[in-house]
């Protein structure tokens, strides 16, 4: 089994997490770290490694401009857009099963002219997928997105029942093909709050959520909603699906990084190819500091190695 690894934007904490996470612990499988050489050498040295770790193997990809640690450079961000489409290529032709990919900045792709809302949507586009799902996981707790990157007030427009349908069939067949789920049990946020109260807080509970769970009910779906974002979280009441929806990015997110920051999983569902990430971003100001956490990297491998069995089983 081959698990690819890109660094990252290369002034953040990318590339010396990679080198940390493979001198952490053995992993069953092959990893193969996309970046550029002397970059990872350099960082590596920085966090307090004599070597880059044997097991990290390396797939070369120059910089475009030398980097700083902690120094943005728009210069880079072609490098970075480089790393993800040779990953892509790799899965798309079967030389690898799935990648895991560090943390970029969405602000300096997007500054250097290439539309860039975040990994999750690049790579949908780039893999034809129009409905790309995010989901986040700690532990037994799975929290997925009804919208990614949007600013808050495009929420409520973007949320319809056809994409909820579209999100809502994508978690449940991931979680059937992925965790070997018989019957996932998702349960689906409201989006106003106390999920519109009857309709006094807003109507989109009604004329939106409402349906989209029960045209999941009828395919044979154990979909139950709109619950309202305030309760389903609690322990005893989360406890009861396999996975939750939340409605957008700060709804769910919050909850899920409190209990389980640094160790938390980003899994992209609905598209061809399996891609896993860290719960963080770049984290500029311990970038060649030694300082930052691999965990979550480590976690974000170990799950990509055992999504990728299991989807040779099926």
């Amino acid at each position: 089994m081959r698990i690819l690894l890109t660094s990252g934007e290369p002034a953040g904490v990318g590339p010396e997490l990679c080198a940390q996470a493979l001198a952490a612990r053995p992993f069953a499988a092959e990893i193969l770290c996309l970046g550029d050489a002397a970059l990872i050498g350099a960082r590596a040295a920085a966090a307090g490694l004599a070597a880059v770790p044997p097991a990290l193997q390396l797939l070369h990809e120059p910089l475009r401009a030398a980097s700083v640690a902690g120094q943005l450079d728009v210069a880079n961000a072609p490098y970075v857009i480089a790393l993800l489409d040779r990953a892509l290529a790799m899965l798309q032709s079967g030389e690898a099963d799935a990648v895991v990919t560090a943390p970029v900045h969405k602000g300096v792709i997007n500054d250097s002219g290439t539309p860039f809302s975040g990994h999750t949507e690049y790579l949908a586009q780039r893999c034809g997928v129009q409905r790309p799902v995010m989901m986040l996981v700690a532990g037994s707790l799975r929290v997925a997105l009804a919208t990614t990157h949007l600013p808050l007030q495009q929420v409520s427009a973007a949320i319809t029942r056809e994409s909820l349908l579209q999100v809502l069939s994508a978690m449940d067949a991931d979680l059937r093909r992925l965790w070997n789920l018989a019957r996932p049990r998702i349960g689906v946020c409201g989006l106003n709050p106390h999920a519109g109260e009857g309709g006094h807080l807003g109507r989109e509970e009604i004329d939106t959520i409402r349906p989209a769970v029960a045209a999941c009910r009828e395919r044979g779906m154990d979909v139950s909603g709109p619950l309202p974002a305030d309760t389903i979280f609690v322990p005893r009441e989360s406890a009861r699906f396999d996975a939750i929806l939340a409605m957008f990015h700060d709804q769910g997110l919050p909850v899920l990084k409190a209990l389980g920051f640094g160790h938390a999983v980003n899994v992209t569902l609905g598209l061809p190819i399996l891609r896993t990430s860290v719960d963080h971003g770049t984290a500029l100001d311990l970038a060649g500091t030694g300082r930052a956490d691999p965990g979550s990297l480590i976690a974000a491998i170990e799950l990509a190695i055992e999504l990728s069995a299991a989807r040779r089983q099926h």
